[in-house]
Protein backbone atom coordinates (compact mmCIF):
# COMPACT_ATOMS: atom_id res chain seq x y z
CA UNK A 1 0.00 0.00 0.00
CA UNK A 2 0.66 3.79 -0.32
CA UNK A 3 0.33 6.93 1.70
CA UNK A 4 -1.61 9.96 0.58
CA UNK A 5 0.48 12.87 1.88
CA UNK A 6 -0.64 16.02 1.90
CA UNK A 7 2.01 18.97 2.10
CA UNK A 8 1.06 19.42 5.63
CA UNK A 9 1.44 15.91 6.21
CA UNK A 10 4.60 16.14 4.82
CA UNK A 11 5.58 19.00 6.52
CA UNK A 12 5.06 17.42 9.93
CA UNK A 13 7.62 14.47 9.14
CA UNK A 14 10.26 16.64 7.60
CA UNK A 15 10.10 18.41 11.03
CA UNK A 16 10.43 15.28 12.67
CA UNK A 17 13.61 13.68 11.09
CA UNK A 18 14.75 17.11 11.74
CA UNK A 19 14.51 17.21 14.90
CA UNK A 20 15.68 14.40 15.40
CA UNK A 21 18.96 14.51 13.80
CA UNK A 22 19.67 18.22 15.70
CA UNK A 23 18.81 16.88 19.46
CA UNK A 24 21.31 14.04 18.27
CA UNK A 25 23.86 16.18 17.38
CA UNK A 26 22.92 18.43 20.18
CA UNK A 27 23.23 16.02 22.74
CA UNK A 28 26.73 14.57 21.27
CA UNK A 29 28.52 17.49 22.58
CA UNK A 30 28.53 15.83 26.39
CA UNK A 31 30.32 13.09 25.15
CA UNK A 32 33.27 14.12 24.09
CA UNK A 33 35.15 13.72 27.64
CA UNK A 34 35.20 10.48 29.47
CA UNK A 35 34.36 6.99 28.05
CA UNK A 36 31.55 6.73 30.88
CA UNK A 37 30.10 9.93 29.49
CA UNK A 38 29.95 8.08 25.98
CA UNK A 39 29.05 4.75 26.89
CA UNK A 40 26.68 5.37 30.20
CA UNK A 41 26.18 9.26 29.48
CA UNK A 42 28.21 10.21 32.98
CA UNK A 43 25.69 7.74 35.24
CA UNK A 44 23.43 10.99 35.35
CA UNK A 45 20.02 9.63 33.97
CA UNK A 46 17.34 10.89 36.35
CA UNK A 47 14.07 9.74 36.72
CA UNK A 48 12.14 11.43 33.87
CA UNK A 49 14.67 10.77 31.21
CA UNK A 50 15.22 7.50 32.79
CA UNK A 51 11.05 6.46 32.00
CA UNK A 52 11.65 8.10 29.13
CA UNK A 53 14.11 6.41 27.60
CA UNK A 54 13.42 3.55 28.35
CA UNK A 55 9.82 3.62 27.49
CA UNK A 56 10.38 4.50 24.57
CA UNK A 57 13.23 2.00 23.78
CA UNK A 58 11.44 -1.37 24.78
CA UNK A 59 8.44 -0.57 22.51
CA UNK A 60 9.95 -0.38 19.54
CA UNK A 61 7.60 -3.07 17.91
CA UNK A 62 5.04 -1.06 17.18
CA UNK A 63 4.13 -3.04 13.36
CA UNK A 64 4.72 -6.11 14.85
CA UNK A 65 2.19 -4.94 17.60
CA UNK A 66 -0.51 -3.95 15.01
CA UNK A 67 0.29 -7.38 13.27
CA UNK A 68 -1.08 -9.41 16.08
CA UNK A 69 -3.74 -7.48 17.65
CA UNK A 70 -5.03 -7.65 14.22
CA UNK A 71 -4.69 -11.19 13.96
CA UNK A 72 -5.53 -12.04 17.84
CA UNK A 73 -7.36 -9.00 18.96
CA UNK A 74 -6.71 -8.20 22.53
CA UNK A 75 -4.01 -11.42 23.47
CA UNK A 76 -1.96 -8.81 22.16
CA UNK A 77 -1.88 -7.39 25.35
CA UNK A 78 -2.18 -10.60 27.24
CA UNK A 79 0.91 -12.11 25.42
CA UNK A 80 3.05 -8.89 24.86
CA UNK A 81 1.81 -6.85 27.50
CA UNK A 82 1.22 -9.00 31.04
CA UNK A 83 4.38 -11.18 30.76
CA UNK A 84 6.50 -8.43 30.44
CA UNK A 85 5.14 -6.26 32.80
CA UNK A 86 5.72 -8.97 35.89
CA UNK A 87 9.62 -9.74 34.29
CA UNK A 88 9.68 -5.92 34.31
CA UNK A 89 8.58 -6.02 38.03
CA UNK A 90 10.85 -8.58 39.34
CA UNK A 91 13.88 -6.68 37.56
CA UNK A 92 13.01 -3.84 39.67
CA UNK A 93 12.73 -4.67 42.71
CA UNK A 94 15.56 -7.19 42.46
CA UNK A 95 17.75 -6.37 39.99
CA UNK A 96 17.70 -2.42 39.41
CA UNK A 97 19.58 -1.46 42.34
CA UNK A 98 22.32 -4.14 42.12
CA UNK A 99 22.81 -3.52 38.20
CA UNK A 100 23.09 0.17 39.00
CA UNK A 101 25.63 0.09 42.30
CA UNK A 102 28.17 -2.68 40.04
CA UNK A 103 29.30 0.90 37.82
CA UNK A 104 29.84 -1.65 35.19
CA UNK A 105 28.69 -0.86 31.32
CA UNK A 106 27.79 -4.15 29.69
CA UNK A 107 26.43 -7.40 30.36
CA UNK A 108 29.36 -9.17 29.56
CA UNK A 109 31.18 -6.70 31.61
CA UNK A 110 29.30 -8.31 34.57
CA UNK A 111 29.77 -11.80 33.22
CA UNK A 112 33.63 -11.47 32.89
CA UNK A 113 33.51 -9.94 36.87
CA UNK A 114 31.37 -13.15 38.02
CA UNK A 115 32.88 -15.70 36.11
CA UNK A 116 35.37 -15.72 33.15
CA UNK A 117 36.61 -14.50 30.01
CA UNK A 118 35.29 -17.13 28.09
CA UNK A 119 31.54 -16.57 29.55
CA UNK A 120 32.31 -13.43 28.97
CA UNK A 121 32.59 -14.07 25.36
CA UNK A 122 30.37 -16.57 24.91
CA UNK A 123 27.77 -13.81 26.74
CA UNK A 124 28.90 -10.76 24.18
CA UNK A 125 27.94 -13.40 21.26
CA UNK A 126 24.25 -14.11 22.57
CA UNK A 127 23.92 -9.67 23.37
CA UNK A 128 25.05 -9.40 19.97
CA UNK A 129 22.15 -11.35 18.66
CA UNK A 130 19.36 -10.17 21.18
CA UNK A 131 19.97 -6.61 20.39
CA UNK A 132 19.84 -6.88 16.84
CA UNK A 133 17.94 -4.10 15.30
CA UNK A 134 16.78 -5.78 12.40
CA UNK A 135 13.12 -5.89 13.48
CA UNK A 136 13.16 -2.33 13.79
CA UNK A 137 15.34 -1.42 10.85
CA UNK A 138 12.89 -3.17 8.53
CA UNK A 139 9.70 -1.54 10.64
CA UNK A 140 10.94 2.15 9.85
CA UNK A 141 12.05 1.08 6.30
CA UNK A 142 8.24 -0.63 5.97
CA UNK A 143 6.84 2.84 6.38
CA UNK A 144 9.38 4.76 4.89
CA UNK A 145 8.31 2.40 1.86
CA UNK A 146 4.68 3.19 2.01
CA UNK A 147 4.92 7.20 2.40
CA UNK A 148 8.14 7.94 0.04
CA UNK A 149 7.37 5.42 -2.85
CA UNK A 150 10.84 4.35 -2.73
CA UNK A 151 11.92 0.31 -2.93
CA UNK A 152 11.87 -1.47 0.45
CA UNK A 153 15.73 -1.58 0.33
CA UNK A 154 16.38 2.12 -0.31
CA UNK A 155 14.19 3.10 2.14
CA UNK A 156 15.88 0.99 4.84
CA UNK A 157 19.73 2.33 3.69
CA UNK A 158 17.70 5.87 4.34
CA UNK A 159 16.11 5.48 7.60
CA UNK A 160 18.82 3.11 9.13
CA UNK A 161 21.51 6.18 8.03
CA UNK A 162 18.95 9.24 9.79
CA UNK A 163 18.62 6.78 12.90
CA UNK A 164 22.29 6.51 13.99
CA UNK A 165 24.03 8.71 12.11
CA UNK A 166 24.31 11.05 15.56
CA UNK A 167 25.37 7.92 17.60
CA UNK A 168 28.84 7.85 15.98
CA UNK A 169 30.37 10.90 18.15
CA UNK A 170 27.40 11.27 20.82
CA UNK A 171 26.90 8.08 22.11
CA UNK A 172 24.05 7.14 25.14
CA UNK A 173 23.85 11.02 25.82
CA UNK A 174 22.36 10.86 21.94
CA UNK A 175 20.18 8.14 22.51
CA UNK A 176 18.35 9.23 25.71
CA UNK A 177 17.85 12.59 24.54
CA UNK A 178 16.31 11.74 20.78
CA UNK A 179 14.27 9.14 22.86
CA UNK A 180 12.98 11.75 25.48
CA UNK A 181 11.75 13.76 22.34
CA UNK A 182 10.19 10.25 20.46
CA UNK A 183 8.60 9.31 24.02
CA UNK A 184 6.74 12.59 23.65
CA UNK A 185 5.53 12.16 20.05
CA UNK A 186 4.48 8.30 20.35
CA UNK A 187 1.75 9.13 22.60
CA UNK A 188 0.63 11.92 20.45
CA UNK A 189 0.67 10.01 17.79
CA UNK A 190 -1.66 7.25 19.19
CA UNK A 191 -3.74 9.84 20.91
CA UNK A 192 -4.61 11.69 18.18
CA UNK A 193 -6.04 8.57 15.97
CA UNK A 194 -8.45 7.33 18.75
CA UNK A 195 -11.13 9.89 18.79
CA UNK A 196 -11.42 9.72 15.05
CA UNK A 197 -11.97 5.97 15.93
CA UNK A 198 -14.66 6.49 18.34
CA UNK A 199 -16.80 9.68 17.00
CA UNK A 200 -16.43 8.02 13.29
CA UNK A 201 -17.44 4.27 14.14
CA UNK A 202 -18.83 3.71 17.77
CA UNK A 203 -17.45 2.42 21.17
CA UNK A 204 -17.65 -0.98 21.86
CA UNK A 205 -20.11 -2.27 21.10
CA UNK A 206 -19.25 -1.58 17.52
CA UNK A 207 -16.16 -3.36 18.17
CA UNK A 208 -17.78 -6.37 19.37
CA UNK A 209 -20.10 -6.97 16.65
CA UNK A 210 -16.77 -6.79 13.75
CA UNK A 211 -14.52 -8.63 15.21
CA UNK A 212 -14.07 -12.32 14.80
CA UNK A 213 -14.93 -13.73 19.09
CA UNK A 214 -12.28 -15.07 19.51
CA UNK A 215 -10.21 -11.38 18.96
CA UNK A 216 -12.01 -10.56 22.44
CA UNK A 217 -10.65 -13.52 24.47
CA UNK A 218 -7.29 -13.84 26.00
CA UNK A 219 -5.92 -16.47 23.79
CA UNK A 220 -6.88 -15.17 20.46
CA UNK A 221 -7.61 -18.47 18.94
CA UNK A 222 -3.99 -19.37 19.51
CA UNK A 223 -2.73 -22.64 21.81
CA UNK A 224 -1.65 -22.06 25.32
CA UNK A 225 1.94 -23.98 24.76
CA UNK A 226 2.40 -20.84 22.29
CA UNK A 227 1.75 -18.19 24.52
CA UNK A 228 3.24 -20.16 27.45
CA UNK A 229 6.41 -19.55 25.44
CA UNK A 230 6.16 -16.20 24.38
CA UNK A 231 5.67 -15.86 28.41
CA UNK A 232 9.13 -17.60 28.49
CA UNK A 233 10.39 -15.19 25.67
CA UNK A 234 8.81 -12.20 27.86
CA UNK A 235 11.90 -13.40 30.80
CA UNK A 236 13.72 -11.85 28.13
CA UNK A 237 13.12 -8.87 30.20
CA UNK A 238 15.81 -10.13 32.89
CA UNK A 239 18.53 -10.36 30.39
CA UNK A 240 17.36 -6.67 28.22
CA UNK A 241 21.33 -4.96 27.47
CA UNK A 242 18.69 -2.00 27.08
CA UNK A 243 17.64 -2.63 31.01
CA UNK A 244 21.06 -3.40 32.49
CA UNK A 245 22.46 0.39 30.13
CA UNK A 246 19.95 2.42 31.75
CA UNK A 247 20.47 1.04 34.79
CA UNK A 248 23.97 1.54 35.07
CA UNK A 249 23.57 4.72 33.52
CA UNK A 250 20.72 5.75 36.39
CA UNK A 251 22.09 8.70 38.72
CA UNK A 252 21.20 5.95 41.72
CA UNK A 253 19.65 2.80 42.69
CA UNK A 254 16.39 4.53 43.81
CA UNK A 255 16.32 6.11 40.08
CA UNK A 256 16.52 2.45 37.96
CA UNK A 257 14.35 0.94 40.56
CA UNK A 258 11.64 3.51 40.34
CA UNK A 259 11.91 3.93 37.16
CA UNK A 260 10.85 1.17 35.85
CA UNK A 261 7.96 0.12 37.82
CA UNK A 262 6.63 4.10 36.44
CA UNK A 263 7.95 2.51 33.27
CA UNK A 264 5.50 -0.10 33.54
CA UNK A 265 2.16 2.40 33.99
CA UNK A 266 2.94 3.99 30.98
CA UNK A 267 3.51 0.46 29.21
CA UNK A 268 0.32 -0.34 30.59
CA UNK A 269 -1.35 3.16 29.23
CA UNK A 270 0.22 2.68 25.43
CA UNK A 271 -0.61 -1.07 25.45
CA UNK A 272 -4.15 0.11 25.85
CA UNK A 273 -3.72 2.74 23.30
CA UNK A 274 -2.17 0.21 20.60
CA UNK A 275 -4.43 -2.38 21.32
CA UNK A 276 -7.46 -0.57 21.15
CA UNK A 277 -6.63 1.27 17.64
CA UNK A 278 -5.83 -2.66 15.98
CA UNK A 279 -9.04 -3.48 17.49
CA UNK A 280 -10.65 -0.60 15.25
CA UNK A 281 -8.53 -1.43 12.13
CA UNK A 282 -9.64 -5.17 12.24
CA UNK A 283 -12.92 -4.17 12.44
CA UNK A 284 -12.84 -1.37 9.69
CA UNK A 285 -10.50 -2.99 7.55
CA UNK A 286 -11.51 -6.69 7.91
CA UNK A 287 -9.45 -7.95 4.52
CA UNK A 288 -6.12 -6.25 4.57
CA UNK A 289 -3.28 -8.76 3.03
CA UNK A 290 -1.05 -6.91 5.25
CA UNK A 291 -1.87 -7.41 8.49
CA UNK A 292 1.41 -5.74 9.90
CA UNK A 293 -0.19 -2.61 7.90
CA UNK A 294 -2.84 -1.96 9.72
CA UNK A 295 -2.31 0.97 11.34
CA UNK A 296 -1.40 3.32 8.69
CA UNK A 297 -4.04 1.57 6.39
CA UNK A 298 -6.96 2.62 9.34
CA UNK A 299 -5.06 6.52 9.23
CA UNK A 300 -4.94 6.47 5.42
CA UNK A 301 -8.97 5.87 5.83
CA UNK A 302 -9.54 7.85 9.31
CA UNK A 303 -7.27 10.87 9.63
CA UNK A 304 -7.12 13.89 7.94
CA UNK A 305 -4.29 16.12 6.47
CA UNK A 306 -1.70 17.42 9.15
CA UNK A 307 -3.46 14.96 12.08
CA UNK A 308 -2.21 12.31 9.39
CA UNK A 309 1.24 12.71 9.73
CA UNK A 310 1.05 13.43 13.72
CA UNK A 311 0.25 9.91 13.35
CA UNK A 312 3.07 8.78 11.45
CA UNK A 313 5.43 10.78 13.14
CA UNK A 314 4.16 8.56 16.06
CA UNK A 315 4.92 5.40 14.75
CA UNK A 316 8.34 6.61 13.21
CA UNK A 317 9.66 8.00 16.78
CA UNK A 318 8.22 4.51 18.55
CA UNK A 319 10.35 2.50 15.96
CA UNK A 320 13.67 4.97 15.63
CA UNK A 321 13.75 5.20 19.45
CA UNK A 322 13.95 1.24 19.52
CA UNK A 323 16.55 1.11 16.40
CA UNK A 324 19.04 3.90 17.85
CA UNK A 325 19.22 2.31 21.56
CA UNK A 326 19.85 -1.14 19.94
CA UNK A 327 22.44 -0.07 17.10
CA UNK A 328 24.55 1.40 19.94
CA UNK A 329 24.22 -1.32 22.55
CA UNK A 330 25.19 -3.51 19.38
CA UNK A 331 28.29 -1.02 17.90
CA UNK A 332 29.54 -1.38 22.01
CA UNK A 333 28.87 -5.41 22.17
CA UNK A 334 30.86 -5.32 18.91
CA UNK A 335 33.88 -2.73 19.75
CA UNK A 336 33.87 -3.23 23.57
CA UNK A 337 32.62 -6.59 24.67
CA UNK A 338 34.00 -8.97 21.39
CA UNK A 339 36.92 -7.08 19.16
CA UNK A 340 38.56 -4.99 22.21
CA UNK A 341 38.61 -7.95 24.18
CA UNK A 342 39.50 -10.06 22.05
CA UNK A 343 42.61 -8.80 20.49
CA UNK A 344 43.68 -5.45 22.39
CA UNK A 345 42.85 -6.31 26.13
CA UNK A 346 46.00 -7.62 27.33
CA UNK A 347 47.56 -5.20 25.20
CA UNK A 348 46.85 -2.17 25.25
CA UNK A 349 47.54 0.51 28.07
CA UNK A 350 45.18 2.21 29.95
CA UNK A 351 46.24 5.32 28.83
CA UNK A 352 44.84 4.67 25.32
CA UNK A 353 42.24 2.53 26.82
CA UNK A 354 39.15 4.60 26.51
CA UNK A 355 40.23 5.94 23.50
CA UNK A 356 40.21 2.88 21.64
CA UNK A 357 37.22 1.39 23.00
CA UNK A 358 35.78 4.55 21.85
CA UNK A 359 37.15 4.36 18.32
CA UNK A 360 35.79 0.74 17.93
CA UNK A 361 32.53 1.21 19.36
CA UNK A 362 31.46 4.07 16.68
CA UNK A 363 33.00 1.95 14.26
CA UNK A 364 30.51 -1.35 15.69
CA UNK A 365 27.84 1.56 14.56
CA UNK A 366 28.88 1.16 10.88
CA UNK A 367 28.69 -3.03 11.05
CA UNK A 368 25.65 -3.23 13.36
CA UNK A 369 23.96 -0.99 10.21
CA UNK A 370 25.15 -3.41 7.54
CA UNK A 371 24.45 -6.49 9.78
CA UNK A 372 20.46 -5.09 10.34
CA UNK A 373 20.18 -4.10 6.82
CA UNK A 374 21.16 -7.28 5.78
CA UNK A 375 19.11 -9.44 8.23
CA UNK A 376 16.64 -6.89 7.56
CA UNK A 377 16.25 -8.29 4.21
CA UNK A 378 16.30 -11.90 4.34
CA UNK A 379 13.42 -12.20 7.41
CA UNK A 380 10.81 -9.48 5.94
CA UNK A 381 8.37 -10.61 9.22
CA UNK A 382 8.81 -8.46 12.60
CA UNK A 383 6.78 -11.38 14.82
CA UNK A 384 9.17 -14.22 13.04
CA UNK A 385 12.70 -12.20 13.65
CA UNK A 386 11.32 -11.79 17.99
CA UNK A 387 10.29 -15.17 17.91
CA UNK A 388 13.35 -16.90 16.06
CA UNK A 389 16.04 -14.60 18.51
CA UNK A 390 14.14 -14.73 21.73
CA UNK A 391 13.67 -18.61 21.46
CA UNK A 392 17.14 -19.42 20.64
CA UNK A 393 19.17 -16.92 22.74
CA UNK A 394 17.26 -16.46 25.67
CA UNK A 395 17.35 -19.63 27.06
CA UNK A 396 21.58 -19.46 27.06
CA UNK A 397 21.82 -15.52 28.74
CA UNK A 398 18.96 -15.82 31.53
CA UNK A 399 20.27 -18.33 34.03
CA UNK A 400 23.83 -17.50 34.35
CA UNK A 401 23.70 -13.56 33.86
CA UNK A 402 20.57 -13.13 36.49
CA UNK A 403 22.16 -15.54 39.04
CA UNK A 404 25.28 -13.96 39.05
CA UNK A 405 23.80 -10.91 40.91
CA UNK A 406 23.61 -13.08 43.78
CA UNK A 407 26.30 -14.60 45.68
CA UNK A 408 24.25 -17.54 47.52
CA UNK A 409 23.09 -18.42 43.70
CA UNK A 410 26.25 -18.18 42.01
CA UNK A 411 27.94 -20.91 40.45
CA UNK A 412 31.74 -21.34 39.34
CA UNK A 413 32.60 -20.66 36.28
CA UNK A 414 32.70 -24.37 34.18
CA UNK A 415 29.13 -24.95 35.12
CA UNK A 416 27.99 -21.06 34.20
CA UNK A 417 29.34 -21.00 30.94
CA UNK A 418 27.84 -24.83 30.54
CA UNK A 419 24.67 -23.49 31.04
CA UNK A 420 25.07 -20.63 28.79
CA UNK A 421 26.41 -22.64 25.55
CA UNK A 422 23.95 -25.36 26.30
CA UNK A 423 21.27 -23.47 26.39
CA UNK A 424 21.36 -21.74 23.56
CA UNK A 425 22.35 -24.35 21.60
CA UNK A 426 19.51 -26.74 22.70
CA UNK A 427 17.13 -24.57 21.53
CA UNK A 428 19.01 -23.87 18.43
CA UNK A 429 19.40 -27.43 17.45
CA UNK A 430 15.71 -28.02 18.21
CA UNK A 431 14.50 -25.29 16.20
CA UNK A 432 16.43 -26.26 13.11
CA UNK A 433 15.23 -30.19 13.58
CA UNK A 434 11.36 -28.56 13.60
CA UNK A 435 12.00 -26.90 10.18
CA UNK A 436 14.26 -29.98 8.75
CA UNK A 437 10.97 -31.62 9.81
CA UNK A 438 8.49 -29.35 8.48
CA UNK A 439 9.36 -25.80 6.90
CA UNK A 440 10.98 -22.63 8.02
CA UNK A 441 7.43 -21.03 8.25
CA UNK A 442 6.01 -24.13 9.58
CA UNK A 443 8.06 -25.97 11.62
CA UNK A 444 7.22 -29.45 13.27
CA UNK A 445 8.73 -30.17 16.64
CA UNK A 446 9.70 -32.86 18.23
CA UNK A 447 6.69 -33.81 20.77
CA UNK A 448 5.34 -30.59 19.32
CA UNK A 449 7.22 -28.75 22.01
CA UNK A 450 9.04 -25.52 21.62
CA UNK A 451 12.73 -24.68 21.09
CA UNK A 452 12.79 -22.95 24.66
CA UNK A 453 11.63 -25.32 26.81
CA UNK A 454 14.58 -28.06 26.06
CA UNK A 455 16.83 -25.23 25.98
CA UNK A 456 15.55 -23.77 29.38
CA UNK A 457 15.58 -27.53 31.06
CA UNK A 458 19.56 -28.10 29.94
CA UNK A 459 20.58 -24.67 31.35
CA UNK A 460 19.22 -25.32 34.50
CA UNK A 461 20.25 -28.89 33.86
CA UNK A 462 23.98 -27.51 34.10
CA UNK A 463 23.69 -24.85 36.38
CA UNK A 464 21.73 -26.92 39.34
CA UNK A 465 24.88 -29.28 39.49
CA UNK A 466 27.32 -26.42 39.46
CA UNK A 467 24.89 -24.96 42.56
CA UNK A 468 25.46 -28.91 43.80
CA UNK A 469 29.43 -28.92 43.74
CA UNK A 470 29.29 -25.62 45.33
CA UNK A 471 26.85 -27.00 48.23
CA UNK A 472 28.92 -29.82 48.79
CA UNK A 473 32.17 -28.05 48.90
CA UNK A 474 31.04 -25.80 51.32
Amino acid sequence: MSARLSIYDWLVIAIYFSAVVYVGFRASRKAKSHLDEYLVAGRSLTLPVFVATLVSTWYGGILGVGEFSYRYGISNWFIFGVPYYFFAIIFAVFLAPKINSARLHTIPDKLLESYDRRTALMGSFLTLFIVTPAPYVLMVGLIVEMISGWNLFVSVIFTTILSVVYLYSGGLHSDVRTNALEFVLMYIGFAVILPYCYNGYGGLDFIRSHVPPAHLTLTGGNSWQYIIAWFFIASWTMIDPAFHQRCYAARNGNVARYGILVSVIFWLLFDFMTSTVGLYSRAILPNLTQPAMSYPALAEVLLPPFVKGLFYVGLLATIMSSLESLTFISAVTIGKDIVYRVFFEQKITSLRKDQLIRRLSALGIIITALISIALSMLIPSVIKIWYTLGTIFVPGLIVPLVTSYFSRLKVDSNSAFLSMTSGWVTSFLWLAIGMFRGSLNSPQYIFSVEPMYPGLLISFFFYGHGLRLKILTK
